[in-house]
């Protein structure tokens, strides 16, 4: 069976766009830790890690760069969210490719939007790589597993991952 997705290079307009990299990637952004990715016996744990930053979860906000992201919230048409979390992997001078999960077990819609282009990719079902390409948004069924990769050309990839209905 085909992989159902869609890619939208320049998902929303320059000046939206630059307000939210700007933010997301400003020193003072606030991060969380992970040591695991996608699941949590992960084969690679001492590669496993990356930084988080919990916007929406659990019928609310939990953070104040939600209005920020209304731009890309209202051209997804959402009709609620599940949750909202920005992504942060950071260069580990090789390229990781982290574990196959599904984001949710249940039929739902997943979107990736890209903050910043690099060398990595996030891998769809049936081995098709997509691009870290900035202002790019990857429309998928992220009940299916897929997997994210660190990058070695940037000091960091990150990308907002957003599941709704």
């Amino acid at each position: 069976m085909k992989e159902q997705y869609k890619i939208i290079d320049n998902f929303i307009d320059k000046v939206s766009f630059k307000h939210i990299k700007d933010f997301i990637l400003a020193e003072n952004f606030q991060w969380f830790l992970s040591k695991k990715i996608a699941n949590k016996n992960e084969k690679n744990r001492d590669n496993a890690l990356y930084f988080y930053h919990l916007i929406y979860k659990d019928n609310a906000p939990y953070s104040n760069i939600m209005k920020l992201i209304h731009p890309i919230i209202k051209k997804l048409d959402v009709k609620a969210l599940i949750r909202i979390k920005a992504n942060l992997y950071p260069n580990q001078n090789k390229l990781i490719v982290h574990e196959r999960h599904r984001d949710y077990p249940f039929k739902h819609k997943g979107a990736i939007f890209y903050i910043n282009t690099n060398n990595g990719y996030t891998i769809l079902e049936n081995k098709i790589k997509i691009e870290s390409i900035e202002n790019r948004l990857l429309l998928f069924n992220s009940s299916k597993k897929h997997s994210s990769t660190s990058c070695t050309d940037k000091k960091r990839r990150v990308n907002i991952n957003f599941n709704f209905f």
